[in-house]
């Protein structure tokens, strides 16, 4: 068990047969997601995680366009309520690199969304939101384990 799983005591499965439903699971995250707050989106190529990440980008009021930051890494925006880093993991080669990234400074600042955690996982805050989406037989699922204040969570 590692240590992201110690803190979790919220655990639900969303089905996610649209995005109208992928919206609704952005918006209800965005509205409890506050500075110091990780959110994790675990999934294979094509599961949702950058799609899920937009719905939130876009519940907190971000007009303009979120492309995935697979070549920049990281991408932040500036939304009504707090500074939101956006990260995508894939193509970094050590946790280290997150430092370098500023990570730490960006949860001391507001939050972020993180695209492939599982490519640095120890950086990740105990009490992280962890979204494992999955793509199976045609239906798309989410997956959300985290701190019990996410209990009101729902699609």
């Amino acid at each position: 068990m590692d240590m992201a799983e110690i803190s979790e005591t919220f655990r639900q499965t969303f089905a996610l047969p649209d995005l109208d439903a992928t919206a609704r699971l952005g918006d209800g995250i965005a509205r409890g997601l506050k500075a110091g707050d990780a959110v994790a989106l675990w999934g294979g190529l094509g599961a949702g995680k950058t799609t899920l990440a937009r719905a939130i980008l876009r519940a907190l009021g971000v007009m303009e366009d979120v492309p995935s930051p697979t070549f920049t890494i990281v991408q932040s925006y500036d939304t009504t309520r707090l500074v939101v880093s956006h990260y995508d993991l894939y193509r970094i080669k050590s946790p280290r690199e997150m430092q370098e990234l500023g990570f730490d400074d960006a949860l001391l600042d507001g939050a972020a969304l993180v695209e492939w955690p599982e490519r640095a996982p120890e950086i990740l805050p105990t009490d992280a939101l962890h979204v494992r989406l999955a793509l199976t037989d045609g239906a798309r699922t989410a997956r959300v384990t985290g701190p019990a204040r996410w209990e009101g969570l729902h699609v």
